[in-house]
């Protein structure tokens, strides 16, 4: 939720209510809250105003935003129990550089990362877009961007070097790794690549833009063309190492990993400002067309289908809506090298760089010219412009109206727009690739503006709300909650089934002057459109300046005169009227006929669903009991005596490894030794020794027996040597074994 201003005794308690809503039940119009409300609580003082609350995507922790502090409250961790509130760890957040009292610079937009729950971008008024890694280091910056958006030589004004506001880029090609940056005059740049170290995206999504490079890129005719698909292709694999193995080798995985990298001789372009596109009328009318007043204030990236939409608030409460007429491309410019810190190992920790403007063609463009030679060649897309809408807000102060912005979480064309009258709703009825692709010619029809919440009858000295979201909830239904500062919570339920469909527009300053018109018949037309207009005007004759008597020759012809006009007029259109409405009367009848065919074939199916709710519920039911009996096997198969032993290190391993090795087969092989030699001594010591016939063969007995005998002595010996390195092996072996079974057991 955002705050646009403090709610009264907000520093007093240091506390932050969570409430939980349940919509849908029993009615599907219901609203039901938990009371009392869970209070969190920071372990930590604040000692400043918080003006701005904004959670992660996976709802881990909130980012607690003010003008003189910037503090990250982690909801799920290390808390404990006190007063009935939880105390969660709080941590800040650039101290040193942003709120410190000797230093002038002050944060401009914080913003969550979409693909991290750990990474924060923020934009400071020294245009500098910082991004912050909560993990590793919390003052010190992972990445730094010092934008330049005028070029050298060239000449500058205030507005056109003060940034406003930033938006993180989509779900869309290039668009997730892009930054989208606002300055004060209205222009709009953008950074790609930009991608948090760590951060994670998925593998369907990378895989395209990398092919897509292939494919177009590599295969262009301009040099270069190919020299930036080749730096966009380098800069995908080494982000994203896998990337290239996995898709030579066709392998799918779910998600990619961003490892930190960055071109050691090359900086990311500030590519802009943004131009605009027109259609092929309207060139010669460009001087014409209006552009906002004051100056711009906030800013809002939406990704719908296969459009990028961007959103400007300005201080005269108008709302600038375009859209990006091109694909974004990453683009860098060599020779800029940027500054690297790594750790130990080399590894990079901290990326900073100059993003510096290149020349752009800033001719008009029309939307049926061809883009295709315009591809990867390092263009800044351009903007089609969509609409302006004007709030038309009461009572706007010398410095401008505060204007927020929102996006429906259900409808993605339908945008809230938050300032001191209220709440408004504007709607998108026009989005050209989206039409396009789904084969709809529609002409370009601008956004619609409706009044959601009106905040102008009360009297406050500033904002009347204080906190805005907007949710959705299991049925389909979009919903928006507000804070006042009264602490009321205001849960306003919006209409969203027929929100985008086309509206008739009937024009009535058309004055149809005879039935032999052009009338269009058909099934579409029941009454014609010279009906629906009317009867034509009567004519009064002008008055006689003195009085006729009516029985007179003067008064007989007046009143033949008026009866002539009436039933020209009146008695012929009641008789086209009633031939109209007689001729179609069969088909009224048979409109009538389908639309009660529909009916009950939609009570039909209704009938169908009732019958087959009691079936889902038992499966529902069988599910929950599996998922139950689940749950229990998973904590009995954690509470096994083995699960949570701890796994041995590389070197453990290695060295077990070893020692099996030993054990199977040097032991094997002294064993199988000294049996040998056992056997043959065995043999050697059982053979006779008889008397030799003559002297001879005494004398050569002799010398044989003590060679024999010394041979028994030297293998005696040998054998003795290997019982005992045998025996100091099996003990090393126990003792290794016993080592190894302690720390399992401890583990």
């Amino acid at each position: 939720m955002a705050t646009t201003s403090k709610p009264p005794g907000f520093l007093r308690c240091h506390s932050l209510h969570r409430i939980s809503l349940r919509f849908g039940e029993p009615d599907p119009g219901s609203v039901l809250a938990a009371s009392p409300s869970k209070v969190l609580r920071a372990d930590v003082e604040l000692n400043f105003t918080v003006d701005r609350i904004t959670i992660n995507r996976h709802g881990s922790a909130l980012l607690l935003e003010g003008s003189n502090g910037l503090r990250v409250m982690y909801l799920y961790g290390r808390s404990s129990s006190k007063d009935s509130a939880v105390i969660c760890r709080t941590v800040s957040v650039g101290s040193e550089l942003y709120f410190n009292a000797n230093n002038a610079i002050r944060t401009l937009k914080v913003s969550w990362h979409p693909y991290s729950d750990t990474h924060l971008g923020i934009l400071s008024s020294d245009s500098v877009f910082r991004l912050y890694d909560l993990s590793s280091a919390l003052e010190q910056p992972e990445q730094e961007y010092y934008l330049q958006p005028v070029g050298r030589g060239r000449s500058r004004n205030a507005s056109s070097i003060c940034p406003v506001d930033f938006c993180f880029g989509g779900d869309h090609l290039w668009d997730r790794f892009s930054v989208f940056v606002l300055f004060s005059d209205g222009a709009v740049y953008i950074l790609c690549p930009v991608v948090p170290f760590g951060s994670v995206y998925k593998w369907e999504s990378v895989l395209e833009i990398y092919s897509d490079a292939q494919t177009f890129g590599l295969k262009a005719g301009s040099s270069k063309a190919v020299s930036n698909a080749n730096l966009a292709i380098s800069w995908l694999e080494a982000t994203f190492p896998e990337l290239a193995r996995q898709a030579a080798e066709g392998g799918n995985q779910p998600a990619l990993k961003a490892h930190p990298y960055a071109l050691f001789d090359a900086s990311v372009s500030l590519q802009g400002p943004l131009h605009k596109v027109y259609h092929g009328n309207e060139e010669d009318s460009v001087l014409k067309i209006s552009e906002c007043d004051g100056r711009a204030v906030g800013f809002l990236y939406k990704a719908v289908s296969k459009d990028s939409i961007l959103v400007t608030a300005w201080s005269s409460g108008q709302l600038q809506i375009d859209a990006l007429a091109d694909e974004i491309q990453p683009v860098w410019i060599l020779g800029n090298q940027p500054r690297l810190s790594v750790d130990s190992h080399d590894r990079i920790i901290g990326v900073a760089m100059i993003c510096e403007t290149h020349t752009n063609d800033h001719s008009v463009l029309t939307l049926e010219q061809s883009t295709d030679h315009n591809i990867w060649l390092g263009h800044s897309p351009p903007l089609l412009r969509l609409g302006i809408v004007d709030l038309a807000l009461p009572g706007k102060t010398e410095t401008g109206s505060v204007i927020s912005m929102f996006v429906d979480p259900l409808i993605p064309e339908r945008i809230y727009s938050v300032h001191d009258g209220g709440v408004d709703s504007v709607v998108l009825h026009f989005l050209p690739f989206t039409n396009q692709k789904n084969g709809i010619e529609d002409d370009m029809r601008a956004p619609t503006v409706q009044s959601v919440l009106s905040t102008c009858q009360v009297e406050s000295s500033g904002s009347p709300l204080c906190g805005f979201v907007a949710l959705s909830d299991s049925f389909g239904c979009s919903w928006i909650v507000g804070i006042t500062s009264g602490f009321e919570c205001i849960v306003v339920g919006m209409e969203s089934w027929n929100l985008l469909l086309p509206t008739a527009n009937i024009d009535k300053g058309n004055n149809f002057e005879s039935l032999e018109g052009d009338i269009k018949t058909g099934d579409s037309t029941i009454i014609s459109k010279e009906l629906l207009a009317g009867p034509k005007v009567v004519i009064v004759p002008p008055n006689s300046p003195n009085p006729v008597a009516a029985d007179s020759i003067e008064g007989r012809s007046t009143l033949h005169q008026y009866f002539k006009l009436f039933h020209e007029n009146y008695v012929e259109y009641a008789h086209k009227v009633y031939f109209e409405l007689k001729h179609h009367g069969p088909q009224l009848k048979k409109i009538i006929d389908e639309q009660h065919a529909r009916l009950r074939e939609a009570q039909q199916k209704l009938a169908k669903v009732e019958g087959k709710q009691e079936q889902l519920e038992d499966r529902i039911d069988h599910a929950i009991q599996t998922h139950g009996l689940l749950e229990e096997r998973l904590l009995k198969l954690r509470n096994l005596p083995g699960i949570h032993k701890k796994p041995l290190s590389k070197a453990e391993r290695e060295f077990k490894m070893e020692l099996d090795r030993f054990r199977g087969l040097e032991l094997d092989a002294l064993r199988t030794t000294i049996e040998a030699i056992n056997g043959r001594i065995t043999r050697i010591s059982s053979s006779p020794q008889g008397k030799r016939p003559n002297q001879r063969r005494q004398l050569a007995g002799r010398r044989k027996g003590n060679a024999e005998d010394d041979e028994i002595s030297h293998l005696k010996s040998a054998i003795e040597k290997l019982s005992i390195v045998n025996s100091e092996n099996t003990k090393k072996v126990k003792l290794v074994d016993s080592a190894l079974r302690n720390r399992e057991s401890i583990s």
